[in-house]
């Protein structure tokens, strides 16, 4: 499969080494130097993957990615920031912003392409489970996995990726507890590093989108969804 990726920094330097590597790869690159066009080329090529940087003039990567997250048609796209801030806040903050990955610079040419690789084997992996809809009329919540869409009372709720990809973990086994460890392993993949509070900060998004009752927390051990 011909994968396309947009590269975005606003250091040029950057994007010739990076695209240079990625095309050798195979890959379809684009290029944006800030954040607005960014949101614009990603609209118009629906890329598979974006790579963000932080720091940039007029949007930064943060904003971008928000952007990005409330379009549709972009919602099955992987992001991930491939930036210098390394900091714990700067990382959160990524993870909250809809990020699938924070990659701190250097990095090794290969070992990124290899994160790259496994972002993109997750993104196939949704779309292939995408052509199931949970349709049971008895559950006060439905999931429509093609359209990325949360269904409540004949409302449809538009959620981010990883909000969408949480809860569609706990609510296809009602009443099953799920462990942190297996959370994010299945949403976030055993490549990406991210703090406890990622996965707090998530679950309070969602339960003020679906209400408070559905998300069960079991104190020392994790969550289970419950209708």
């Amino acid at each position: 499969m011909n994968y396309k990726v947009l590269l975005v920094d606003d250091e040029t330097d950057i994007l010739e080494f990076v695209g240079y590597n990625l095309r050798k790869e195979g890959f379809t690159v684009y290029t944006a130097t800030n954040g607005k066009e960014a949101v614009e080329k990603a609209l118009e090529t629906e890329p598979h993957l974006i790579l963000l940087d932080v720091m940039m003039p007029e949007m930064d990567g943060i904003e971008t990615c928000q952007e990005i997250r409330k379009h549709r048609q972009l919602q099955k796209t992987a992001v991930a920031f491939l930036t210098a801030r390394g900091e714990d806040y700067s990382q959160i903050a990524g993870f909250d912003a809809g990020a699938d990955d924070y990659i701190a610079k250097p990095i090794r040419v290969k070992v990124l392409i290899s994160r790259i690789k496994a972002m993109l084997k997750r993104v196939d992996t949704g779309r292939q489970e995408d052509t199931d809809s949970d349709e049971d009329p008895e559950r006060s919540l439905r999931i429509d996995r093609e359209r990325y869409l949360v269904i409540r009372n004949g409302k449809e709720i538009v959620l981010p990726r990883k909000e969408f990809e949480l809860l569609a973990l706990l609510y296809s086994k009602p009443q099953k507890v799920f462990s942190r460890e297996e959370i994010f392993s299945n949403v976030w993949g055993d490549n990406v590093i991210v703090g406890d509070r990622t996965i707090d900060v998530h679950i309070r998004k969602l339960r003020e989108k679906i209400g408070e009752e559905h998300i069960v927390t079991i104190k020392g051990v994790g969550y289970k969804y419950e209708d």
